[in-house]
């Protein structure tokens, strides 16, 4: 695995979770802003949907730093309940700027002592 596929990697963490509710009450939860509110933060930008199946949403934290994130929502019927996918990935392009570390082998040199 090469360390930029490893940088994205650490830069998304993704839940999986099995709901006894059925999947059109957990996408009205989701979908539904008076519902959506109670538990994501004011600053939520939709960015798009597939109806019953997936949402993905902007997000900007409220408090310094300002980080923005995207996370998408997926939805897959289950034993008559709902598999919840939630995949959070930090998309700030602050936190691309980092230098790469000193063994990064990219490209390939010698550091004398």
């Amino acid at each position: 695995m090469s360390e930029s596929e490893t940088q994205e990697r650490t830069k998304e963490l993704v839940f999986a979770y099995q709901l006894d509710a059925p999947p059109e009450k957990v996408w009205r939860a989701l979908s539904i802003p008076a519902f959506r509110e109670r538990w994501l933060p004011a600053q939520v930008e939709a960015l798009s949907s597939v109806p019953g199946e997936e949402l993905r949403y902007r997000l900007k934290e409220d408090e310094p730093p300002f980080l923005e994130s995207v996370v998408t929502f997926q939805l897959a019927p289950n034993n008559g309940g709902t598999e919840l996918r939630i995949v959070h990935s930090l998309t700030d392009a602050r936190l691309s700027a980092s230098p790469a570390p000193a063994n990064s082998n990219q490209p390939l040199m010698q550091r004398a002592a």
